[in-house]
């Protein structure tokens, strides 16, 4: 089965036989809980009457279906339940026993006051790997805050370092902090799986979003500051932060160009007409390089002009100095490299008709991912999938 195949609706994948409950809204939750299920987890997601808040997303042709969330709730189960009602949070409790893995975004407070903190449930579900996503930490003073994507990029550090490059403090395009986070919950869920299936002991797992955020931005950026805070440059990767590290302006278009190691610049200055630019003290090393990338960008920047962005190309493949057209998101979802690798597949919805998806980006050469079932209305399973946890559906009126 190609990546992002629509199949015969069975999960396919490595986490097979893996059920996750997932209470959660908006990017971050559900992005974690359709990784799970694109590596064929059976992801219930519990929905209250409106249902997740994505669904009402522009653009979309039904009410609840919005394109975004058909995106990231593929290859789930939607369960409708009002947790504020007795039937309603049995139910989740019913679900919950037999679930592996339960993941949710919901603050802490709010959690306690439907009686679902991990303290709640822990021993009626000694094997349940419980994990919860929000802002900051549970045991800070900022614990219960709301929180989202923009905050956690001001709250980083990263609206601090977009600053340091162009001079507004301004946002990254993307929802970011949702994603990495998701990411982190994916992990999280992994690697207490592993555990719970050597001990047969389920955990607590808290994937706080400020201080995942700190951590990955530090990743780099702590730079100077690992060794010495009160030295220059302390916090900040140098390179990272010059001004003049920009896509490159050639005689047709923009390309990133990015000359690595010495063989490397020494071809490029050779190949712009500058052969001397190597032996300059201010690029001859790394060291320097990094110390300088203010001028040494600068300079990229002056000689790409003088080549088409197909010449530089086709001389940087030559010489394996990594280089690229700068894409449209267009261009890159339908480029020949992402058509031939199926990234961006056309499928027929059942009540939404054509659509597209991003298929799992990831391959396996023998439990490979898939998309093998589509997002449904709110609340499509709720009998199936309670019935299959024996709790009856008419409880719930």
């Amino acid at each position: 089965m190609s990546p992002g195949e629509v199949d015969d609706g069975k999960p396919r994948g490595p986490l097979t036989g893996v059920r996750v409950v997932e209470l959660a809204t908006v990017i971050m939750g559900p992005y974690a809980g359709a990784q799970l299920a694109d590596l064929g987890a059976d992801v219930v997601k519990v929905e209250a009457p409106g249902g997740d808040p994505t669904r009402h997303f522009e653009p979309r042709r039904h009410s609840g279906m919005a394109g975004a969330a058909l995106n990231f709730n593929r290859n789930k189960r939607s369960v409708c339940l009002d947790l504020k009602t007795g039937p309603g949070r049995d139910a989740l409790l019913a679900l919950l026993g037999t679930a592996d893995a339960f993941i949710t975004n919901i603050r802490p407070g709010a959690l306690g006051r439907l009686g679902l903190a991990y303290a709640d449930l822990a021993a009626g579900h000694p094997g349940l790997v419980y994990v919860n996503a929000q802002g900051f930490r549970s045991d800070s003073a900022l614990g219960d805050n709301a929180a989202y994507d923009d905050i956690l990029q001001a709250a980083s550090g990263l609206v601090w370092l977009n600053e340091q490059v162009t001079g507004e403090a301004c946002y990254v395009p993307t929802v970011l902090a949702d994603k990495v986070c998701g990411l982190f919950i994916v992990q999280s869920v992994l690697a207490a799986l592993r555990h719970r299936d050597q001990t047969g002991e389920g955990q607590h797992v808290e994937v706080p979003m400020a201080d995942t955020m700190i951590a990955f931005n530090l990743v780099e950026h702590l730079a100077g500051a690992s060794l010495d805070p009160t030295e220059e440059p302390g916090y900040g990767y140098p390179r990272v932060l010059s001004k003049q590290r920009r896509a490159c302006r050639t005689a047709d278009g923009w390309m990133c160009i990015l000359p690595y190691n010495d063989r490397n610049w020494r071809d490029f200055f050779a190949h712009a007409g500058r052969p001397e630019l190597f032996a300059d003290s201010r690029f001859a090393t790394m060291p320097a390089r990094v110390a300088h990338a203010d001028e040494l960008y600068g300079q990229v920047r002056e000689l790409t002009p003088q080549f088409t962005s197909a010449q530089w190309q086709e001389f940087c493949d030559r010489v394996s100095i990594p280089a690229h057209p700068v894409y449209s998101l267009q261009e890159a979802a339908e480029s020949d490299y992402a058509r031939q690798g199926g990234l961006v597949r056309a499928v027929e919805h059942p009540t939404e008709g054509a659509c597209r998806l991003v298929a799992p980006p990831v391959r396996y050469s023998r439990t490979p991912p898939g998309i093998y079932r589509q997002f449904p209305p709110v609340g499509a399973d709720t009998a199936e999938v309670l019935a299959e946890a024996g709790f009856d559906p008419a409880r719930l009126g």
